[in-house]
């Protein structure tokens, strides 16, 4: 059976809300999203519904070459690639399918974030962000390496699990280039992973 390829996408777009959870958590990377494809052109999170309204959130379907990655190309960016049989790649797509015809139901998780700076977690029925609905999306699929529930979970909780390889870290224009897609600038950096965190469980 052939094995199939995951991708978390860890992303700091420089926006105030962003830069206001940065002041908190100190972390590199504030936003979290999953993706099925290596070029990312689905790729699947909690967040803004349009990028010039931070208040109005929920399930998103961002791209790169539209919404708040298309018009923040600097954006700073880590790509993860998990590696999972076929069978649990299905479920994984299946999982992010049901969210999806779901949408209209489901909230941003606000309270949620205040959770995470209480150290406490705030489930709320249809409601998640960004990190919490990768977690979530990982848990129902089978994948879980983490110790503390979903709602606990950082970006930066990816960045610390040794099944998740690290494939590219950078700007998210230079990644774009690098794959062919469409960007408002051109760059010839050259798209060299290296690992910045320690790889532990």
């Amino acid at each position: 059976m052939n094995d199939c390829k995951v991708y978390i996408l860890l992303t700091d777009t420089g926006t105030l809300f962003s830069r206001a959870i940065k002041l908190y958590t100190r972390a590199p990377y504030n936003h979290a999203s999953i993706a099925l494809d290596q070029d990312l052109n689905e790729i699947y999170s909690f967040g803004r519904k349009d990028f010039r309204n931070p208040i109005n959130g929920g399930f998103v379907k961002e791209t790169l070459c539209s919404g708040l990655f298309f018009h923040k190309p600097k954006t700073s960016c880590a790509v993860y690639e998990l590696t999972v049989d076929q069978s649990t790649y299905h479920t994984l797509s299946n999982v992010i399918k049901e969210f999806e015809r779901k949408q209209a139901e489901y909230r941003y998780n606000l309270l949620g974030l205040l959770g995470i700076l209480l150290k406490k977690a705030i489930e709320r029925k249809d409601a998640y962000f960004c990190s919490e609905f990768v977690a979530v999306v990982l848990r129902n699929s089978g994948i879980y390496p983490f110790e503390k529930p979903p709602s606990l979970i950082t970006p930066d909780d990816f960045c610390r699990v040794k099944q998740f390889k690290l494939i590219f870290q950078g700007k998210l224009i230079d990644f774009k280039s690098q794959r062919g897609t469409y960007v408002p600038e051109t760059t010839e950096k050259s798209m060299k992973p290296f690992h910045l965190y320690p790889q532990k469980l």
